[in-house]
């Protein structure tokens, strides 16, 4: 009965998770462009800073040391990076940088030039290649190179953990058909990757942050859908002027973790100890052979062992009840 009970409750856990995926969904999908404009608006500083142009370094360099990075990639995508490098080496150059693929080691390095005007353009080319390497696509790591957007890798392996825990946590970050990734993408406004043990996040600061907090939240077996709903409560509470700069606290839902009763808890573990040590002896009294088992016996053999087959007379047919051919 209790079976029963926890199925039917974990059954509709999954529906209400579902329908609340379903609401996001569709209410971004029908707000994100004007949200998207108001808070940009919103957002922009009075202080306006200048982005730095060639015109503004004397000399049209400011590199005098050359500096370098290199970074590893897996074995699987060596083709892929081999097909793509001389676009690699295009968006490079277009900053005055130069790059190096080295397959007998599986590294690429990026390096600084005596015509690098951009002292912080060599950080930019060090996160590119860390991209390319987590398997992000050429055509969104190299908008690394503006200036809004950062990037974050964010490991999300369980030390000492199972794999099986890992696999199932990492499953319940992307969601059913990547609706959690979707929705976690156009909330903060960043590009996100799962890819192996980590994540690569691609976006503005702040949002990158938000990322890092959900996804660390979910590895710790908090549900990313609290972290959304978090989100979204902000994101309605930014749009009204009279609460814009007031403390938010008082709206945003705080979620506690439930703990179980402590004698259940007590009763439920010693149990598992117990049937442990039980198939533990039961296994210790086996007598191990090399042999495979016996095949199980015949009813004949059966009977020829217990003497029952020579007590009962067995009957006989007439030779005329053979038809000679």
């Amino acid at each position: 009965m209790n079976a029963q009970v926890l199925v039917r409750s974990q059954q509709h856990l999954r529906n209400t998770h579902t329908d609340i995926y379903i609401y996001i969904y569709i209410y971004i999908y029908f707000t994100t462009l004007g949200a998207l404009k108001e808070m940009t608006s919103s957002s922009k500083s009075k202080y306006h800073v200048p982005e730095l142009t060639q015109d503004d370094v004397p000399g049209g360099a400011c590199c005098v040391a050359e500096t370098t990075f290199a970074t590893q990639f897996p074995s699987y995508l060596e083709s892929y990076i081999r097909s793509i490098w001389p676009a690699v080496e295009t968006v490079l150059g277009q900053h005055q940088l130069t790059g190096k693929l080295d397959l007998m080691e599986g590294s690429m390095t990026v390096a600084t030039t005596r015509r690098t005007w951009d002292p912080y353009a060599i950080v930019k080319a060090r996160d590119f290649i860390r991209l390319l390497a987590r398997n992000v696509p050429l055509a969104q790591a190299q908008k690394i190179f503006q200036t809004e957007i950062t990037c974050d890798i964010i490991p999300i392996s369980l030390k000492g953990k199972s794999t099986r825990r890992f696999i199932k946590r990492r499953d319940r970050l992307i969601g059913p058909k990547a609706q959690t990734l979707k929705a976690l993408e156009i909330l903060t406004g960043c590009y996100v990757l799962v890819q192996g043990k980590t994540v690569a996040v691609m976006g503005p600061v702040k949002g990158c942050q938000q990322v890092r907090k959900i996804v660390d939240d979910c590895m710790n077996n908090i549900h990313p859908i609290y972290g959304l709903k978090q989100l979204l409560i902000k994101r309605e509470l930014a749009k009204r002027e009279d609460l814009k700069h007031e403390d938010w606290s008082r709206f945003i839902p705080v979620y506690k973790k439930t703990l179980q009763n402590k004698e259940k808890a007590k009763a439920v573990k010693k149990a598992k100890k117990e049937k442990l040590q039980a198939s533990l002896k039961k296994q210790a009294n086996k007598e191990k052979s090399v042999f495979p088992p016996a095949p199980p016996k015949r009813k004949e053999d059966i009977a020829m062992e217990s003497g029952k087959a020579f007590l009962v007379g067995q009957k006989r047919r007439k030779r005329d009840d053979f038809k000679m051919e």
